[in-house]
């Protein structure tokens, strides 16, 4: 790690330093697959400077937030939207002297131009935000709360009303809050937020994950560390006490309305297991959203009619983290069996384990931009690119061929496989019946996939990756970036590029704008 003046330095003269300059020993600043060269362009991170860990280290997590070249829209002067708690003092003052169409009455941020894709990020007690238009490694705005951590946060490209990005904190609270205000405001605190679960005052226990819903016109859900789920929306006071009643079965999927959910928040509770939500994920449509959690069980459910589809359990300790396929076909699940799962929604079940990590997976996400190289968009074999990062400092890619996958032959007492019946694994018979929980499948029963790619990216334990149209970015618990270039692509290139990219959690934007190699130091 770099102290921000030293990273200003390296980052104007990289052009000329080039990707191979001071590398950390065992680290490449590329890798190789079939279609061609990953090269690592740049790097963005935190000002050292800046850190507080009053509250303790969190994981860091990455959100792309691209903003729309859309004339601003007058802030909203109800009490709602401007609700904030003290801990996180309000600049109310100055949203009067926002601009309503032009960027030209901005208030005093320099480095914020009303449009371009942004990374959002957590590390400490702060929140930072760079753009990744530019060289710059450090972040043009920092935001910092002085009562807990944030933890986890997720944005919506198609909010209505500027309220677009979410953030959950460590102590229970959640904001939302317009990602463009925070980036006119020279201030370090957040500006016009609205509050929600105040003071743990629903639940205060650890926010773990925070998700818009897809086509929910403002809704969100946020998961938290005793196993609970609630459902927001961000037009009702984020205040009231909705008072639920006691959950009389830990161990039972339950859903329970609030009595008033026409005005207060939150406006429903879904008690997902015992133990932590680690992760959360909806489907591309929104239909279904998937949960992983510290008791190892991926659970599938129908969102809008509130019903647990399918689900199943790791071969060993909690899962992790989740993603599903552009076409919702396949969910990724990793955990602390250091194995990536390939579950199938058509047959709700297990269709492969991935192989490959030495430690735990802690994020996955599948590649939408990538396009077999031989594929010619008529066959029915569709192969489907994803990517893995976990503790092993390792991001591994992979390639999920259904039509090539060996499937397990069942076993006869002797122990030798009947090759000569060709009669499927027990595991492949039937499709699992909707509803039901399934314990993880014996080893030898599920295909195995061997990673295409495997590269040491970091040198910090990795928490997350992302694909967008141009790259793939990778993150370590520590608060590093980086930015891996895809093949065929010229080192500097200009794009503007709106197109959703494909990361667990969010539905998210590729990076547009200006790339510049950097060299490689952490």
């Amino acid at each position: 790690m770099m102290n921000s003046a030293a990273s200003n330095n390296m980052m104007s003269s990289a052009s000329a330093s080039g990707n191979n300059a001071q590398a950390p020993p065992g680290l490449k600043t590329y890798f190789k697959t079939p279609e061609g060269k990953y090269k690592l362009q740049y790097e963005k991170t935190h000002p050292a400077g800046l850190l507080h860990y009053a509250h303790g280290k969190t994981v860091t997590q990455v959100t792309l937030a691209h903003l729309k070249d859309k004339p601003m829209q007058a802030p909203s002067q109800s009490s709602s939207s401007l609700g904030v708690s003290s801990g996180v003092r309000s600049a109310a003052a100055r949203i009067g002297s926002l601009g309503a169409s032009s960027t030209s009455n901005m208030v005093g941020n320099p480095n914020f131009d009303g449009k371009g894709t942004y990374l959002v990020f957590n590390v400490g007690d702060a929140i930072f935000v760079s753009d990744l238009n530019s060289q710059d490694k450090d972040p043009i705005k920092s935001i910092h709360f002085s009562n807990s951590n944030p933890v986890c946060h997720a944005y919506d490209p198609d909010a209505k009303d500027g309220h677009d990005l979410l953030i959950g904190l460590n102590s229970g609270d959640v904001y939302s809050v317009s990602l463009r205000q925070q980036l006119q405001d020279v201030g370090k605190k957040l500006v016009a937020a609205q509050h929600y679960n105040k003071d743990g005052s629903v639940n205060n226990s650890r926010c773990t994950c925070v998700a818009w819903i897809p086509n929910g016109d403002g809704s969100f859900v946020v998961a938290h560390a005793d196993g609970n789920m609630y459902i927001y929306e961000k037009n009702k006071d984020g205040s009231g006490d909705p008072s639920f009643p006691v959950i009389k079965d830990q161990t039972q999927f339950s859903v329970s309305h609030a009595r008033y959910s026409k005005v207060l928040n939150p406006v429903a509770r879904w008690h997902i297991c015992q133990g932590s939500i680690n992760g959360i994920a909806f489907s591309a449509d929104g239909a279904y959203i998937a949960t992983v959690g510290r008791d190892g069980y991926l659970r599938v459910f129908d969102y809008k009619n509130e019903q647990l589809i399918c689900g199943g359990k790791s071969y060993y300790g909690a899962l992790l983290c989740c993603a599903w396929s552009k076409d919702g076909k396949y969910i990724l699940t990793g955990g602390e069996d250091d194995l990536v799962q390939v579950w199938s929604m058509e047959e709700r079940k297990i269709v492969a384990w991935g192989e490959g990590h030495n430690s735990w997976v802690s994020g996955v996400a599948f590649d939408s931009y990538w396009n077999a190289p031989s594929s010619d968009g008529v066959s029915e074999n569709v192969v489907y690119r994803f990517g893995s990062v976990g503790q092993d400092t390792q991001l591994l890619l992979w390639d999920l061929e259904m039509e090539e996958l060996v499937v397990p032959v069942r076993r006869a007492p002797g122990g030798s496989p009947t090759f000569s019946t060709g009669s499927q694994s027990a595991h492949w018979d039937n499709a699992c019946p909707v509803g039901t929980l399934q314990p993880a499948p014996s080893m030898r029963d599920v295909p195995k996939l061997s990673p295409l790619v495997a590269h040491r990216v970091h040198t910090e334990p990795l928490s997350g990756l992302i694909f967008t149209q141009e790259s793939v970015l990778t993150v370590c618990r520590e608060g590093h970036i980086k930015i891996w270039m895809r093949p065929g692509l010229p080192e500097s290139q200009s794009s503007n590029s709106d197109s959703v990219s494909s990361t667990s959690l969010k539905e998210k934007h590729s990076i547009s704008g200006k790339v510049a190699g950097s060299s490689y130091k952490q």
